[in-house]
């Protein structure tokens, strides 16, 4: 029979893992552990609730009661794991000590904090990476009964989504940042500004180039200190400075991690024999990827060595496909540094491509029309993790 199996989360990668483990085994004894409340949603729709005027309710795929039924799973929600024994192979709830045989760690990844936030705005001042935190979001716009003034503090993927959904769904939106245009970790700057000029278009304020130097409450509005000295008023500040692998039950048992994740090998497991690491928290062989298609080759991967078939994961090139509505952007990010963009097209319409000194294409970006080009382009380019 095959060892039992325990997974800490139950995010796309726990749920995934679990549902790729019950394919091969009908029979085999799964635990899932999880904070929160093991609802089975798609974090990507996260950020595309406010146009669709979605309920968090409507976001829910399947309860924590159905996921577990249908997977034949045991199902722990509202459950923290606040240490791991790896001598006795036990993992701490509490007062209860739970024996674990293969244990998975998918904990993901938790919003970063580059600010202090004084207690009196902490409801005002939210980061939406969970369907728990999308619930307090939602339930505080709609108690406003009205559009609200939304300040978004950063201008990555998920900051450029979510004010994209936002003023789709009647808010009012400012961005701040100190990069000088959107989205620069997968853009050269001609296609941030252009996706700049949709958001300016579409009403959205741009503050690039600036940074959050205090908040703090001013008659009822949060007030947002730039460091030009101006000050922006808003309902609600939405932080979207990117996310920090939650690795601190690893770290804390010993296991080895890095600022990028937990270390992990081809076959995801970690330093300590028997534990493997899986989705953001993973960090493979050097990558980080926290994008979908690498988390499911992950748990694809994963659930053949768990049921004896040893398979290393390996991700293709995959586009990572942005979530804005006012001008459609495809992005391939070079894995190298040393590349030179090539840009073709014009307004809205573009097309760049990253290119070795040699002229090997190593990445891409596409606006607007130009990411009908996104499934070819992503045939020529190397792996992310061959």
């Amino acid at each position: 029979m095959s060892a039992p199996v325990t997974i800490i989360g139950s995010g796309m990668a726990g749920f995934g893992l679990a549902r790729q483990l019950r394919s091969r085994d009908p029979q085999r004894s799964v635990t899932l552990l999880t904070a929160d409340g093991g609802d089975d949603y798609s974090k990507p729709l996260l950020s595309t609730g406010f146009a669709k005027r979605l309920s968090p309710e409507r976001l829910v795929a399947r309860s924590a009661l159905q996921v577990a039924q249908e997977l034949d799973i045991t199902l722990r929600t509202h459950t923290v794991v606040d240490a791991i024994d790896t001598g006795s192979c036990c993992l701490q709830l509490g007062a209860e000590s739970l024996p674990y045989s293969q244990l998975v760690l998918a904990t993901g990844a938790a919003p970063r904090q580059p600010f202090m936030v004084p207690d009196e705005l902490a409801g005002r001042v939210m980061a939406v990476n969970n369907l728990d935190d999308y619930r307090r979001f939602h339930a505080a716009l709609a108690a406003l009964q009205r559009p609200a003034d939304v300040v978004v503090v950063g201008t990555g993927l998920v900051g450029c989504e979510f004010a994209d959904d936002l003023v789709a769904g009647g808010h009012r939106v400012s961005m701040v940042a100190p990069e000088e245009t959107l989205l620069a970790r997968l853009l050269p700057a001609e296609l941030g500004q252009a996706l700049g000029d949709a958001f300016i278009k579409a009403g959205i304020r741009l503050y690039c180039g600036t940074t959050v130097q205090a908040l703090y409450d001013a008659q009822n509005t949060v007030a947002v200190q730039l460091s030009h000295n101006s000050v922006l008023h808003a309902d609600f500040v939405l932080v979207a400075t990117g996310l920090r692998p939650a690795m601190e039950l690893a770290n804390a048992a010993g296991i080895n991690v890095t600022q990028d994740g937990i270390v992990v090998d081809r076959y995801l497991e970690t330093s300590v024999s028997g534990i493997y690491a899986l989705g953001d928290v993973a960090c493979v062989d050097g990558v980080n990827a926290m994008y979908v298609q690498p988390l499911q080759a992950g748990a694809k991967a994963l659930a053949a060595t768990l049921s004896g078939s040893p398979t290393p994961v390996s991700y293709g090139a995959w586009p990572i496909m942005v979530k804005t509505s006012l001008l459609p952007i495809v992005s391939l990010p070079p894995a190298i540094s040393a590349v030179r963009w090539r840009i073709e097209g014009s307004g809205r319409d573009l097309a760049a491509f990253a290119e070795s000194e040699d002229g090997q294409l190593q990445g891409f970006a596409l606006t607007g029309d130009g990411v009908r080009r996104k499934v070819r382009l992503a045939r020529l380019a190397p792996p992310l993790l061959g």
